[in-house]
């Protein structure tokens, strides 16, 4: 292997699926119709994992900012106390 290059992880439609929990056909839809990416040789679908994990990552949505002035402005319950 040369210097700097990478090997990519390539796998099934059906192994996608597994990881992604959705059937084969799914899988064959969602690369057709270009959301997931893969490539085609002859017949056959292929997928770079370490793209499909991107593309997961990718469309993640962060969690909403917290307002920490709204939460300390909450009045708190008094804490019970152990006799």
């Amino acid at each position: 292997m040369e210097k700097g290059s990478y090997m990519a992880n390539i796998v099934t439609a059906k192994e996608v699926g597994n990881y992604l929990k959705l059937s084969e056909s799914t899988i064959y839809k969602l690369a057709a119709s270009g959301e997931l990416p893969g490539f085609k040789i002859g017949d056959s679908w292929r997928f770079d994992m370490e793209e499909v994990i991107r593309l997961i990552r990718g469309s993640q949505k962060p969690p909403p900012p917290r307002d920490l002035k709204a939460e300390a402005a909450k009045p708190r319950a008094p804490l019970a106390r152990k006799n």
